[in-house]
């Protein structure tokens, strides 16, 4: 594997959906740690952080599609699913994008946010691995950006779901890292 040459006025880092009602998933405690010692990085460097949620206004700004019934229960957000972790130490001078469906840039204004800080570089982790994760990164990859994916900074319900994107999908449109390797081959 190559050093990463990493501009951090040219990289932003991206993390999914690490808020209350989600970093509950299997492996969630881990990806927090890892997440937050890359949220250090880029505050260290004064680089771009844009922290991703999802949340709904009435439940009928959701998406609805018709699927096959499958064994999938009810989801039942409580009161404050949709914050932040505090771990992320998230301020009022964060950017904060709140998206209404899988991907970050569909519907919001990421992508506007990034050109217009002349970013083109993006490290992204988060959860679900397979959902939030690599609908973001197929977006990106759509828009043109270069893609550096920390393995154990994001995670899935399944780990057959996480090792499916992590194996077949992310190696076509960017680097995969861990946040250790990624820590290690910074030139700084």
């Amino acid at each position: 594997m190559d050093n990463l040459h990493i501009e951090f006025n040219k990289t932003a880092l991206v993390l999914i959906d690490l808020q209350k009602g989600i970093v509950s998933a299997p492996g969630g405690k881990e990806v927090v740690e890892n997440a937050v010692k890359l949220v250090d990085l880029f505050r260290k460097y004064n680089g771009f952080i844009s922290f991703v949620r999802v949340s709904f206004l009435d439940g009928r700004d959701s998406l609805h599609p018709l699927v096959d019934p499958t064994d999938t229960p009810a989801v039942n957000r409580p009161l404050g699913w949709d914050e932040l972790i505090p771990e992320l130490s998230v301020s009022e001078k964060d950017y904060v994008v709140t998206k209404r469906q899988w991907g970050a840039f569909f519907g919001t204004d990421l992508d506007l946010q990034l050109r217009r800080r002349g970013i083109d570089t993006i490290i992204l982790c988060g959860i679900a691995t397979n959902i939030g994760v690599e609908s973001t990164a197929r977006e990106a990859f759509q828009y043109g950006y270069n893609q550096i994916f920390i393995t154990d900074a994001m995670t899935t319900f399944s780990q057959e779901a996480h090792e499916a994107s992590i194996r077949f999908i992310f190696p076509r449109i960017g680097k995969l890292r861990t946040t250790e390797e990624f820590l290690s081959q910074l030139n700084e």
